[in-house]
């Protein structure tokens, strides 16, 4: 392993430093800060020339700061000679705008995609992007892990014998049927429409049984926890005895966290795609690290090994 690299910027230190340990080797040697004209600057503090290198930043808040940042480290080290860089986006942010559905609109996610090639890197790996079809606005080889297993396993061990799993909205219902068959539970479905560009929806219809069972509401991410709580209230109309509710990304933008403390949902589970904050860390929301599964797949890509093999497997 002494031809691995693994640095990190200012997004997520946390989370590279499990990532790290898991590999067992130290985490690799780079500044990276802003001027007083917030300029950014970033200096590889190691020889990475001919070296496997891979780069962990997700891009959370502030979304684009950590953007520029990732950018920058990437063009940094495509200019020392790896022999490989492999930029590690936990959470690919701007996932959202994937098309164009509207008149006069960007595709963001393409837009991201092709900065991240033109910057340097020559590999992605990232977890559960919001549409499958980010894959295909990259021409270069892209590894999408997904939180599934690590969040399917722990509502297991709750050993739930009334369980429902409920898709979020039809986007996420593939995802929401494979945590169903690992959990040997039935699928159920919020029907519902967006309003507008102000990450509002409106629940329209609840396809399946729920009445008196426990739900688990599988979706992407958490932003500002309004669809949650709508879908939460949905449930409980529709009869559901209790429900909880997981997701991959805990983007938790404002008022989040103070929604999430005042609904009536049991519990938020999440993993560490993003930091959450101790002021963000309620009692009913538990955070769950990926750092393994990031770790595994580090390893295998630097020994050529099968990404997909791990979930075929069923590890974690």
């Amino acid at each position: 392993m002494d031809e691995l690299k693994v640095f990190t910027g200012n997004a997520h230190p946390a989370l590279a430093q499990k990532v790290v340990e898991y590999l067992g080797i130290p985490l690799g040697k780079c500044e990276v800060f802003q001027f007083t004209n917030e300029n950014i600057f970033v200096r590889i503090q190691e020889n990475v020339r001919q070296r496997d290198t891979f780069v962990i930043q997700p891009l959370a808040s502030p979304v684009n700061q950590n953007l520029v940042e990732l950018l920058i480290m990437l063009d940094a080290l495509k200019r020392a000679s790896p022999e490989r860089i492999t930029a590690v986006i936990p959470y690919y942010a701007y996932g959202r705008s994937d098309k164009k559905d509207q008149p006069r609109v960007p595709i963001t996610a393409r837009l991201i995609a092709d900065l991240l090639t033109t910057a340097g890197a020559n590999r992605l790996l990232t977890v559960d992007l919001h549409a499958a079809q980010i894959q295909g606005f990259f021409n270069i080889p892209v590894d999408e892990l997904t939180a599934l297993y690590v969040l399917g396993d722990y509502f297991r061990k709750k050993d739930f014998h009334d369980l429902v799993v409920v898709a979020a909205d039809i986007g996420i219902s593939k995802r929401a049927r494979d945590a169903a068959a690992r959990l040997n539970s039935p699928l159920a479905i919020i029907e519902k429409r967006r309003l507008g560009n102000d990450d509002k929806s409106e629940a329209l219809n609840v396809i399946g049984e729920v009445e008196g069972k426990t739900t688990l509401i599988f979706d992407d991410e958490v932003s500002t926890g309004g669809t949650l709580v709508d879908d939460v209230n949905v449930l409980l109309q529709r009869g559901a005895k209790e429900v909880y509710f997981c997701c991959t990304h805990p983007v938790f933008a404002s008022p989040a966290i103070k929604r999430i403390n005042e609904s009536p949902v049991k519990e938020v589970v999440v993993t560490d795609t993003v930091p959450v904050s101790d002021g963000k860390k309620l009692a009913k929301i538990t955070v769950l690290s990926i750092a393994s599964l990031l770790g595994e797949a580090i390893h295998r890509i630097h020994t050529g090994q099968s990404i997909g093999a791990m979930f075929e497997q069923g590890e974690t």
